[in-house]
């Protein structure tokens, strides 16, 4: 069974959201803070995530930041923020998606639908021979969903891998961000989805220790996208 961590202390929303995750099959733990929250983390396998940035104790942000020191499961941060700096920052973290509230459940469910797919996709290797891209001393396995760097590998959450591979598989070409985005989470371009690319490709750039300024690998095309020279 697939198990799912919600992280809220608006109590009535984490059951709301618990409702619809159990209609949908899932297997649903709650924490209403951050210390109960890291103790599910230690002894619950977890598949995904969901983590609201307010918190009593300690915030969303830095959980998040705890999640991705021992695991790549997705996490979809709760905002009631208007503003874009906590999306922002929770993207950096590690997040892979981020929600405003209010929201609706489906919508939520619908999302944590699609991060489990394409967690699933890059857990499960594709039957056929191996596919290795390899530029530079930077190796893509498309089979194994193994990346590494000069022999050094590469912890990348699903939603990195996959941007990392569409850019190496396009190599010297200009991806747009709307087209990563497309590819990549699998929804209608919006107006703000391009800063969801852009923090994604800077989380990337800083596990590779590339430079934005002088990239070795992944390059900013302004106005237009990113690539990877061949």
């Amino acid at each position: 069974m697939t198990n799912i961590l919600i992280v809220d202390d608006e109590q009535s929303i984490a059951m709301l959201v618990e409702v619809y995750l159990k209609n949908e099959g899932f297997q649903v733990y709650k924490c209403f803070d951050g210390a109960s929250a890291l103790e599910c983390i230690r002894e619950v396998p977890l598949d995904l995530a969901i983590l609201d940035i307010m918190l009593p104790d300690m915030d969303g942000l830095s959980i998040c930041q705890k999640i991705r020191e021992n695991h790549t499961f997705p996490v979809i941060m709760l905002t009631a923020k208007d503003g874009e700096v906590d999306q922002i920052n929770g993207l950096t973290l590690g997040a892979d998606d981020y929600i405003t509230k209010p929201f609706r459940p489906l919508e939520l469910v619908a999302r944590v639908k699609a991060q489990l797919r394409r967690a699933n996709s890059y857990n499960v290797p594709t039957k056929g021979p191996d596919t290795t891209l390899t530029i530079r001393g930077l190796t893509v396995n498309t089979d194994s969903h193994e990346c590494r760097l000069n022999e050094r590998p590469l912890a990348l959450t699903p939603t990195e891998f996959e941007i990392l591979r569409i850019l190496c598989e396009q190599s010297g070409k200009v991806v747009s961000s709307e087209e990563l985005f497309q590819l990549v989470w699998k929804e209608k371009y919006y107006e703000n989805a391009a800063n969801t690319v852009m923090v994604h490709i800077r989380h990337i750039r800083s596990k590779m220790k590339d430079s934005a300024e002088h990239p070795k690998y992944i390059k900013t095309v302004w106005g237009v996208g990113y690539k990877i020279d061949e």
